[in-house]
Parts: C-alpha cells; structure tokens; sequence
C-alpha cells in the first residue's frame, strides 16, 4: 500500500499549468513539521512537493496562495533525473488524490485551526461571548 497524510502550509503559491493534451496540473510545495525535537532541542520542518491533477489542481490554484495550511493525502512517487552539470539526482513527489483547504478563505495567516474545517475560531471577526444566544434545550441529543 502507498498512502500519505500530511498537513502543512503552503511555501510558495501554487503554479498550475496544463499539459499538451489539456489536462490541468498544480504543482505545491508545503512545509511539515516533525513531531519531536532533535538533540538540540529543536523541532525540524521537512518540505514535500505535492503534484495535483484536473479539478483538484484548478482548485488549488484558484483558492490557494503561500501559508495557507493544506491536508493532502495521496501516493509518494519518486523519479531520477540528471542535473544541468551532468549528475544524477533523486526527488520524493507526493501525489495528490484530495487536498483540503485548513485556513479560513480571509486568512492570511498560517495559524488558523485545521479542527474546525478551516475556521479561524480565535479571529476577531467572532462575536463576544457575551452576544451569543443559547441553544434550545429540546435538542434531541
């Protein structure tokens, strides 16, 4: 089975570009950090190039801009190539099957909640507390 998750933010915005048979193709970068420091005590970042494909690509190039936070899931894909200087080099793809916009349309910013469906919870945009209506008791659960 070859199957990633990631969550990350986007490093650049995305460019999307159509193949010679018409097809629409985006290519991400998103930067993902690790879960635990290191032996300096410090948490490291990896960042992944992520291929999306028809919709899914004109999607992402039409709502998406660098920091925005994504979740991808899809396959890993790796190629060989040769450099300009002759060399052989190796490169890790991700390619894409869903991605999902974490940050609200409006933020601008890389923190905003991925729990809430892309809803910036803490934004000064929400009521206060104080505004809000209480919900009827008769919920059947």
């Amino acid at each position: 089975m070859n199957k990633v998750y990631l969550i990350g933010n986007l490093t650049r915005d995305p460019e999307l570009s159509t193949t010679t048979s018409g097809v629409s193709v985006c290519r991400l970068s998103i930067a993902v950090g690790r879960r635990f420091a290191n032996a300096e005590g410090e948490r490291e970042t990896d960042f992944f190039n992520i291929t999306a494909w028809r919709g899914t690509a004109e999607n992402c190039a039409k709502f998406l801009k660098k920091g925005n936070k994504i979740a991808v899931s899809g396959s890993i894909q790796t190629r060989n190539y040769e450099r300009a200087d002759g060399t052989k080099g190796f490169a890790v793809d991700i390619i894409a099957d869903e991605v999902e916009f974490l940050s609200s349309k409006n933020d601008g910013s890389s923190e905003s909640s991925s729990s809430d469906g892309g809803m910036n919870i803490g934004s000064s945009n929400n009521a206060p507390i104080s505004d809000l209506q209480p919900i009827d008791d008769d919920l059947p659960f």
